[in-house]
């Protein structure tokens, strides 16, 4: 039976685990919430980042991002920081909801699940 990583482990959930060469990340949430969506969404995809590299990953291994908004009028600004952070041809498939999160102060969270490198 193959070995399952996690990193960070607390109580109730790992920030990451690993698997067969995949890296499952829980889902990522700003820490400073006084910041606007974008800046919440850079720091998100800047937390992104670090755990993937943690991981033996990056985003250009993303296998799947799931985008949680709590208000569908900040796609847009979403989007900009996004389509920024993301190397052109390495799009994942992706999707992205409307939900209420566990603390109204987030404006999203993101769920990625991404192959590790080499």
């Amino acid at each position: 039976m193959a070995s399952i990583q996690r990193l960070h482990v607390a109580t109730r959930y790992s920030e990451a685990a690993i698997h067969q060469g995949t890296v499952y990340l829980a889902g990522q949430v700003p820490n400073d919430v006084s910041k606007d969506i974008k800046g919440q969404t850079a720091e998100v995809l800047a937390m992104i980042d670090d755990l993937l590299a943690q991981a033996g990953s990056d985003k250009n291994h993303l296998l799947s991002v799931t985008v949680y908004l709590t208000d569908m009028a900040d796609y847009a600004e979403m989007n900009e920081v996004w389509d920024a952070w993301l190397n052109p041809g390495f799009a994942p498939p992706r999707a992205c909801v409307q939900a209420a999160l566990a603390k109204p102060e987030w404006n999203g969270e993101m769920v990625v699940v991404a192959g590790q490198v080499g």
